[in-house]
């Protein structure tokens, strides 16, 4: 038991000797020497317990509190005032559930474990969470629940991009309209840099047949413009071996990835660095590389403001190279390289069978 009570016995004394004993329960009974105590005790006690939970635990916790910032990045867009992370309200909780919901179309189940994540998060933080704001948040979160098609969300296989669907994404109006929370309601118009950046993202990662990392991970000096299109250097991810694939021109201006690379690339005058960047809602380039999760965030947004009628994702471009590569004729191995696939990934023949499915149909020419 000794060794198990130092850590926590660093938490109390770190937060005794601290300049401010954390808040938490209401100590207005004790005198101010106690309550301190108490106070640290009940921090120590929060800390030792997020300490012993297990990292598959951590881990979505500390997604949640990504997903909670940016949730106040895109509320302070909206009011004109950025609050602060440690405002966990009955009126944040609940506009952080129909963000979740209308914004990045998340399943009722998803939902809940963010709100627990947030909660345990912002209690670690020495913030008192008001119950009635889970409370309300659960509330709001039932009605989502009875939704068959909101439950559904996130559930099967990626849908597979098609050219279509680029075309449809890349030429959608700027102009979006934004969910109702609370009484306030409108449209939100995309920079013009981030209509680019979107354009180059979506068609590049169909280009290379591209996991979210990968697209997040390349660097312009990697992307070199040739007479016949892009020599494109894809680095090593999570141990994958790194490879270097040819894009072609495009046929469709709107779908070309050579084209709209270009086009990104001298509007955020892109000379070395990162080849793709965050643009904020006043269509001000950022600094750092964009991140995987904005990378997904990309596609998917541009599907809805194009109206689409499925839902993609960051490995819905992936999947479609294949699809739509088999469906034209292009060879096996050809697309397996150009994905990083092992040969005998069961997934990568999977796509290629989506693709073929129509290929000599077992009813086709049988006399029926």
């Amino acid at each position: 038991m000794t060794g198990q009570l130092q850590p926590y016995e660093a938490h109390v004394t770190a937060k005794l000797v601290g300049p401010h004993a954390p808040g938490g329960a209401d100590l207005a009974p004790y005198d101010s020497a106690t309550a301190a105590v108490l106070a640290a005790l009940d921090q120590g006690a929060e800390e030792h317990l997020a300490d012993a939970r297990p990292k598959k635990t951590r881990a979505p916790y500390a997604r949640d509190w990504e997903l909670w910032s940016e949730f106040h990045q895109w509320l302070a867009g909206r009011t004109g005032r950025t609050l602060p992370l440690t405002a966990v309200t009955k009126g944040t909780l609940v506009a952080f559930v129909v963000w979740l919901d209308e914004m990045k179309k998340a399943a009722p189940a998803s939902i809940d474990r963010r709100i627990t994540g947030v909660t345990v998060t912002a209690r670690r933080h020495g913030t008192e969470v008001p119950k009635q704001a889970t409370k309300a948040a659960r509330e709001a979160l039932k009605p989502m629940k009875l939704d068959l098609v909101r439950t559904a969300r996130g559930r099967g296989k990626a849908i597979a991009a098609t050219p279509a669907h680029l075309k449809a994404m890349n030429t959608a109006p700027a102009a979006r309209p934004q969910p109702e929370i609370g009484r306030r309601r409108g449209t939100q118009e995309l920079p013009e840099l981030a209509r680019l950046r979107d354009r180059a993202l979506a068609t590049l990662a169909f280009g290379i047949a591209g996991r979210s990392e990968e697209v997040s991970s390349l660097d312009t000096e990697g992307i070199t413009q040739v007479a016949e299109g892009l020599e494109v250097h894809v680095p090593s991810v999570k141990g994958r071996p790194p490879r270097d694939v040819a894009v072609a021109y495009g046929e469709n201006p709107d779908t070309c990835p050579v084209r709209c690379w270009q086009a990104w690339k001298d509007a955020a005058d892109l000379t070395a660095g990162p080849a793709f960047l965050p643009v904020d809602q006043k269509g001000r380039l950022g600094t750092q590389r964009l991140g995987p999760d904005g990378c997904r965030l990309a596609i998917t947004r541009a599907a809805q403001r194009a109206g689409l009628d499925v839902k993609l994702t960051g490995h819905s471009v992936r999947r479609g190279l294949v699809s739509t590569g088999r469906k034209r004729g292009k060879r096996v191995e050809k697309l397996r390289k150009q994905g990083g696939w092992a040969a005998n990934n069961p997934v990568f023949w999977e796509y290629v069978d989506e693709g073929e499915r129509w290929e000599d149909a077992a009813t086709e020419g049988i006399g029926l």
